[in-house]
């Protein structure tokens, strides 16, 4: 299962990122390992952006693992318990993002959203909470979507599935021990998804209250903050620049094109 070094060797607090390796993952795998953390970079089919990005780090190594796979994820997480005496944080940040809407539900994308967003976190947050043996603040850090308070019909199967995920945060905050922490991150429109040109991702990410892009580092930042457990357990911080006040009746991608044919039209 581990690619590189020996956990039993890490003197660092030990961080585990599921999806890892790319996007906002890849982001909190290089700030945690910048922070002085041992960064365990989670891969499914991106095994050699793992690797990479882990040669560069002052001390990480990669993981490999299907989160459509209740066992093997199981096995995941018991496996690091069980090697790491100073595991002290997971981060469910391995996600899908396909599309589908409220007026035709996909099954086959529902289903794997579901699983990867919703019910491998939660079962991971579990084993995590049984078996992680730091003495330090333990912490669970799931990360949802902005669009829990924003919702629109786009990208349904996901959104369902990122709403599911924020509904476990409170409940097994509530079931956890008081050495463990369960937060969520809750981001906006941060970098380019699904289909969109470079201009489209400068245009659509501006569309919030504050009419700024939301950086990743932001991420980052609320994620090590969170990593110490000093806010209540249970809670979810918005990082959207205030797009979660909104009410957009479609996800910014389209809006974005919608209004660029507006404009368009006009001229």
């Amino acid at each position: 299962m581990s690619d590189a070094a020996s956990l039993e060797l890490a003197s660092e607090p030990v961080v585990l990122i599921t999806g890892g390796a790319t996007r906002i993952g890849a982001e909190m795998a290089k700030g945690f390992a910048q922070a002085g953390w041992h960064v365990v970079i989670h891969y499914n089919r991106s095994g050699d952006a793992a690797r990479a990005l882990a040669d560069n780090l002052p001390s990480a190594q990669t993981i490999g693992c299907d989160l459509t796979d209740d066992h093997a994820a199981v096995a995941m997480i018991e496996e690091l318990a069980e090697r790491c005496d100073n595991w002290r944080c997971l981060i469910n940040s391995a996600s899908i993002f396909k599309y589908d809407d409220a007026t035709k539900l996909d099954p086959a994308t529902n289903k794997e959203a579901m699983q990867i967003n919703a019910i491998s976190p939660a079962i991971m947050t579990q084993r995590f909470v049984a078996s992680a043996k730091s003495d330090d603040v333990r912490t669970v850090i799931n990360i949802t979507d902005m669009k829990l308070a924003n919702p629109n019909p786009d990208f349904f199967s996901y959104t369902m599935s990122k709403h599911a995920l924020a509904a476990t945060i409170p409940m097994q905050a509530i079931a956890c021990d008081d050495k463990t922490r369960i937060y969520g991150i809750a981001p906006g429109a941060i970098l380019a998804s699904h289909d969109q040109s470079e201009d489209e991702t400068d245009v659509s990410h501006r569309l919030n209250l504050l009419s700024r892009k939301t950086g990743a580092d932001e991420i980052v930042d609320a994620a090590l903050f969170l990593s110490k457990g000093a806010l209540k357990n249970g809670s979810t911080v918005f990082i959207d620049s205030g797009q979660h006040l909104l009410s957009q009746d479609r996800d910014v991608i389209y809006l974005a094109r919608e209004n660029a044919a507006q404009k368009a039209g006009a001229a």
